[in-house]
């Protein structure tokens, strides 16, 4: 089989606000937009956002790695998204994880790498 694409999937109330969010917090590049499915590359992979999303807080399995988890988890809230697992010390070093929930309730990680 010849993979053309891979894609993940989020879904979204709003199309506007979640297109935003990804584009402006992870610096992504919106490469399609309208009410049923827009694309955002993010460093090389494609977040598609699907219309009809309920709101509700689903989890993704999406894990954004970053330099600084403290400072990710900040941008995450002033972007409009959530933290629902503040990043934590581990053994004396640096925190190297924090759970966040975009506006539309999807959940997903920030991670620094170890």
């Amino acid at each position: 089989m010849l993979v053309e694409r891979v894609k993940y999937i989020v879904w979204a109330a709003n199309m506007n606000r979640a297109v935003l969010f990804y584009r402006d917090l992870f610096d992504g590049t919106v490469l399609k937009q309208n009410d049923v499915l827009s694309e955002v590359s993010i460093c090389g992979a494609v977040i598609g956002i699907h219309g009809g999303g309920e709101g509700k807080q689903t989890w993704t399995g999406l894990s954004f790695q970053v330099q600084d988890v403290l400072q990710g988890a900040k941008e995450v809230v002033a972007a409009g998204g959530r933290v629902s697992r503040e990043p934590q010390e581990e053994a004396g070093e640096p925190p190297h994880l924090a759970m966040c929930i975009d506006p539309e309730g999807n959940e997903f990680m920030l991670s620094r790498k170890r």
